[in-house]
């Protein structure tokens, strides 16, 4: 007979909170810890699990009503956080503390939805980079590097903590030429920047980001044109850092000017520089680690978010080396 676990919960409104509409905070729970869910009146069951596999779904389902009885309505990407940072346990075995989820969630002012962190290294980044001037984070494709970044800075800049956002990139194409393109520096400089606007698409209205641009409240840059500048109450993100070179690392980090945060994200992994031309990147984590000041996070694939195949194709292709 397989293993399960029963929990009764007192009422239905406490029933239809914890398995969200058409159960689908259920169907997140099953997906992320295994096993098969059925209801049935107010019972909820777990079958097909091992006694690890149903501490944790205990542990889930009381966090999930404790959220519920507070007056919350637990999204789906609430519970995937969730159970996300509970599969990952602590030395003692114990599931981890439903603190570092909500210690470490991003609410961005108009924004579309809270932002969790999908275990306790995405938590880690971004306590980081509250914490610190400068933070790095490296990892591979899908580990929510920029989008956590994007984030975090508009959670700043919305709530007028921050007067500025700075996005920049170096502008390295991926393998071919695009030749020449048309139009002014914005519109040359749009299509390397895309991923970034992607993410605040996704998180804020698309009027809320035209707003901040028609105040320049949000710059884009390109990388070279940095050098000279001192940027001060701002949030400046620089992304693909791995296609920098150590001048130009040496220059954008030497913008940051008072009251300024800076993150810069990218994946050493997929480096689209010439042949015999070191990363910026790279060099930069090497002499930087343990400078008081600087956060350095590492993402892995156990963290990547984007789509659960996208794991799959990173460790084949890590598998190959």
């Amino acid at each position: 007979m397989e293993e399960s676990i029963t929990i009764v919960l007192d009422n239905n409104e406490i029933l239809s909170g914890v398995c969200g509409v058409n159960d689908q905070n259920l169907k997140v729970i099953a997906g992320c810890l295994g096993g098969r869910i059925h209801t049935r009146g107010n019972e909820i069951s777990f079958i097909g699990v091992d006694e690890t596999g149903q501490v944790r779904f205990k542990t889930v389902i009381n966090n999930l009503i404790h959220a519920v009885q507070e007056g919350e309505c637990p999204s789906a990407e609430y519970v995937e956080a969730l159970a996300g940072i509970f599969v990952q346990e602590d030395d003692s075995g114990m599931p981890k503390s439903l603190s570092t989820l909500r210690d470490n969630l991003i609410q961005i002012p108009q924004g579309f939805t809270k932002v969790f962190p999908r275990g306790r290294n995405q938590a880690s980044y971004i306590k980081g980079m509250r914490e610190h001037d400068i933070s790095f984070c490296v990892g591979p494709a899908g580990t929510g590097k920029t989008y956590l970044a994007i984030a975090e800075a508009l959670r700043l800049l919305l709530s007028k903590k921050m007067r500025k956002l700075v996005l920049t990139r170096p502008v390295v194409e991926a393998g071919e030429s695009l030749g020449y393109l048309p139009g002014d520096l914005a519109q040359k400089i749009n299509p390397y920047l895309r991923p970034l606007y992607d993410a605040m698409e996704a998180l804020v209205p698309y009027e809320t980001i035209r707003h901040l641009e028609d105040t320049r409240a949000i710059e884009v840059a390109p990388l070279a044109y940095m050098r000279g500048r001192s940027l001060n109450d701002s949030v400046v993100i620089l992304d693909e850092a791995q296609n920098t070179t150590k001048e130009q690392m040496k220059m954008f980090l030497t913008r940051i000017g008072r009251g300024t945060r800076a993150v810069i994200t990218g994946d050493i992994t997929q480096t689209d520089l010439p042949r015999r031309i070191d990363s910026g990147l790279v060099h930069a984590l090497s002499i930087l680690t343990g400078v008081e000041g600087i956060y350095i996070a590492y993402l892995n694939t156990g963290d990547v978010v984007r789509n659960p195949l996208i794991k799959k194709i990173i460790e084949a292709y890590d598998a190959e080396k």
